[in-house]
């Protein structure tokens, strides 16, 4: 059976409901999870399930990360209209809106061309035009067009690949989720020039790989 919801009061229930008490109180990122249709990157099959605490399934393996998780990653990335921002992993093009709402320029690779190419359409379907999409491995790094204020991964990393903190400009920010399952934290990373780097723990997560993620040092016998 179809059941048709209130997209409007869901939205607003979402914010309410799972994102303040997330500790996301910045009121331009509210403003914003308010404005952006989250339902409009759903696939047509999980839509009614858009505002839903969960992660939901995209095609090719992949999932929209959980919105409570997507607003604290943007509210630590503080952005700034000026600044120019590198998404590894477009994914559904959901977050990439998001930071495209906020920035001078969106800068995102993935390494699926079909959800590149979805994104695309959706973006474009919201007139959002201050995006270059890029189909790539970034998992190591994406230096085509560094420096960057911010950098933000959709997908967990068991390390951090050194190319992403040499991408950032003096006072860029980089969100990203580190570990291995079940143990991961959300780290904010902040260039404080001269080579120099402030890092950070945000939350506790646990959300999927990055694809080609590298991986640690593993002792052998």
């Amino acid at each position: 059976m179809n059941i048709q919801i209130d997209f409007e009061r869901a939205r607003f229930n979402m914010v309410e409901q799972q994102i303040r008490p997330w500790e996301v109180l910045d009121q331009q990122v509210l403003d914003l999870l308010l404005s952006v249709r989250r339902e409009d990157f759903v696939p047509r099959q999980y839509r009614n399930l858009a505002f839903a605490d969960l992660e939901i399934p995209i095609g090719f393996g992949k999932k929209m990360l959980a919105p409570k998780v997507e607003a604290r990653m943007l509210q630590a990335l503080a952005l700034r209209p000026t600044d120019r921002v590198l998404e590894v992993g477009t994914g559904s093009g959901y977050m990439t809106a998001l930071l495209a709402r906020s920035a001078a320029h969106v800068y995102s690779v993935e390494i699926i061309p079909e959800l590149s190419a979805q994104a695309a359409a959706l973006l474009a379907e919201q007139k959002i035009a201050n995006v270059t999409l890029e189909v790539g491995d970034a998992a190591r790094g994406w230096s085509k067009h560094a420096p960057y204020d911010a950098i933000v991964f959709s997908g967990s990393v068991p390390v951090l690949a050194d190319e992403f903190q040499r991408s950032l400009n003096p006072g860029g920010r980089l969100v990203t989720v580190v570990g291995d399952a079940p143990v991961m934290q959300a780290r904010l990373i902040t260039c404080t020039g001269g080579g120099a780097y402030n890092s950070a723990g945000l939350f506790e997560t646990c959300i999927p790989p990055l694809q080609n993620a590298p991986q640690p040092e593993r002792f052998r016998f």
